[in-house]
């Protein structure tokens, strides 16, 4: 159901740190242009734990709106709590949207067992299908591979998005999971690779700033064109390391706007990406292709 390269795309905001609307739907032409398979609204590189709940509501709306069925949206559903997160969920199914990403709870470090419970309430609530999202780097939780095998029986759970950069992780995923359950990379650097062990796509934070070039390169690599693959990826390599100099949204943000894309809004307590890091981003874009 879901595969190729999807965005996990920023919120593009004023320097006030209202949401620019404008650019939100210059930004989803943006990626129906540029072979993008699905977009990610609300996702953590979208500062999902700055937005409100009408602010998310709104960004998934226009986007179902604008990119009408073009592309497939995905909204963000995850909290810390799971009535909350089972709230979200079943609110924004109503929308036409194709599916749901639910990461794991941060900070309050559930066991496995937990885990189970909170996706399964979930599942029960909702009518799309759900992506399961791994990332213990963010949460302080690793979702293990048995329990994903667990929850890939479950009616509606459909796919997980493994940020962990371990093609041992996403081998063991693949063997234990059903078949037409999906794996997802969560991490641009190692996708490549994990989409030649079995992967079906990546939830891409690069893809914001070179959606054509990561598109084409996971193509290649879905087609087991491991040549083409490697080849596609050498340009944006820098981009994979370099867009995480500081965390995750700052340094796309601030490509973004280099790139004439978006303002330079960002809220708190994000900051602008740090002069120091300033010339490595300009490099990458540029060995990228990216700017004129």
């Amino acid at each position: 159901m879901f595969s190729g390269s999807l965005v996990a795309i920023i919120t593009p905001m004023r320097p006030d740190g209202a949401v620019d609307f404008g650019a939100w739907e210059r930004l989803v032409d943006f990626h129906l242009a540029s072979g993008t398979s699905g977009i990610v609204v609300g996702g953590t590189t979208g500062e999902s734990a700055t937005l409100s709940e009408s602010e998310l509501w709104e960004l998934t709306k226009r986007a179902c709106a604008h990119a009408r069925k073009r592309v497939q949206i995905i909204a963000g559903a995850g909290t810390s709590s799971t009535a909350t997160t089972v709230d979200r969920a079943r609110q924004l199914s109503e929308l036409p949207i194709d599916g749901l990403l639910v990461v794991t709870p941060a900070y309050n470090r559930p066991t496995q067992e937990g885990l189970y419970q909170h996706f399964a309430a979930v599942s029960r609530a909702t009518r799309v299908p759900v992506i399961l999202y791994n990332v213990p780097a963010r949460t302080a939780v690793d979702m293990l591979p048995a329990t994903v095998q667990r929850l890939s029986q479950l009616p509606g759970i459909v796919a997980v998005k493994e940020a962990v950069p371990d093609l041992e992780r996403v081998r063991e995923l693949v063997a234990v999971c059903p078949k037409d359950f999906a794996i997802l990379s969560g991490d641009d650097a190692s996708a490549r690779r994990s989409i030649l062990a079995g992967a079906k796509g990546l939830i891409s934070v690069t893809a914001n700033v070179a959606p054509r070039a990561v598109a084409d390169m996971v193509a290649a690599a879905m087609k087991a064109d491991a040549a083409a693959a490697e080849r596609l990826d050498a340009p944006i390599a820098a981009l994979h390391r370099d867009l995480f100099l500081e965390a995750n949204p700052i340094p796309s943000k601030w490509a973004l706007a280099r790139m004439g894309m978006i303002e330079g809004g960002i809220r708190l307590p994000l900051t602008e990406l740090s002069a120091q890091y300033q010339p490595a981003v300009l490099a990458a874009l540029s060995t990228a292709g990216l700017l004129s």
